[in-house]
C-alpha cells in the first residue's frame, strides 16, 4: 500500500523537476509511456498516475490522438495553462457534488476537532501553511498541494467522530482532486487568500471555537470552489 502511494508521487516529482530545469520544455511531447516508464524505472501504472496528477496541476496536457505535452514554461508553472484538466471522476461524481460534500463533511469535522488538536498538531498545521506559501513562491506545485493535504488531514485526524473520519477516507481521492483541480487557474491573489483562510481556521481551532472553525472551513472550501468556477 505504501509503495502504491509513494511511487506515483515520486515519479510526478521527478517529472516536475524535469519541466522546471528545462529537460522537458514547454510544448514538448512527453515520450511514450512504455519508453518513459523504462527510462524512469517504474511501472506504466505508476507513470500514468503521475501524469494524471501533473495534468490536473496544469503542467501537462493530453491531446487525443497526439499525446501528452508540457503546457508551461518554468516561469509560468501553475498559471500559464489557464485551463483545468478534465474531471477524473465524472463517471461517478461531478466536481460540484464533491465540493458540496466537502463543505458538509469538512465543516462538521472542523467543528468536532475543536478542542481536540494537540499543540504539536496545531504547529504542524502552521508549518503546512507556511510550506504552501513557500512552495507556491517557487512554483513547486506538487509540494504546495501536499502541504494543503497535510493541513486538512491533520484536522481530520483529530475529529471525535470515527464514522465521519471513515467517510472522509472513502472519498479522499475525490477530495484530493478538488484540491489540485483549481491550481492551473489560481492566481497569486487567490493563493494569498487561501493561505490566510488556513490561518483563520488554525486560529479558531487554537481558541477551541467550534462554531468559528466550522464557519471558516466552510468559507474556505466555498472560496476554493469559486476559484474553479462553481458555487456549491
Amino acid at each position: 500500500m505504501l509503495n502504491k502511494t509513494l511511487v506515483p508521487q515520486s515519479v510526478a516529482r521527478e517529472i516536475q523537476a524535469m519541466i522546471q530545469n528545462g529537460t522537458l520544455k514547454a510544448g514538448e511531447k512527453i515520450p511514450s509511456q512504455r519508453g518513459f516508464s523504462q527510462t524512469l524505472g517504474v511501472s506504466r501504472a505508476s507513470l500514468r498516475e503521475a501524469l494524471l496528477t501533473l495534468e490536473t496541476l496544469g503542467l501537462l496536457k493530453t491531446e487525443a490522438g497526439r499525446g501528452t505535452f508540457v503546457t508551461v514554461s518554468t516561469e509560468g508553472a501553475g498559471r500559464a495553462s489557464g485551463h483545468m484538466a478534465p474531471w477524473r471522476y465524472s463517471d461517478s461524481y461531478s466536481v460540484f457534488d464533491v465540493f458540496q460534500t466537502r463543505i458538509l463533511l469538512e465543516g462538521e469535522i472542523a467543528r468536532l476537532s475543536a478542542g481536540r488538536l494537540t499543540q504539536l498538531q496545531l504547529d504542524r498545521m502552521e508549518m503546512a501553511t507556511q510550506t504552501m506559501e513557500e512552495c507556491w513562491a517557487r512554483q513547486d506545485l506538487l509540494s504546495n498541494v501536499e502541504a494543503d493535504l497535510d493541513f486538512h488531514g491533520t484536522i481530520v485526524s483529530a475529529c471525535s467522530n470515527a464514522m465521519l473520519k471513515a467517510l472522509y477516507q472513502t472519498v479522499r481521492d475525490q477530495v484530493t482532486e478538488t484540491q489540485r483541480q483549481p491550481i492551473p487557474i489560481t492566481d497569486p491573489e487567490r493563493m494569498r487568500h487561501s493561505i490566510a483562510e488556513h490561518r483563520r481556521i488554525i486560529a479558531a481551532l487554537r481558541n477551541n471555537d467550534a462554531a468559528a472553525a466550522r464557519q471558516e472551513m466552510e468559507a474556505h472550501i466555498r472560496n476554493t470552489a469559486r476559484c474553479a468556477g462553481l458555487s456549491p
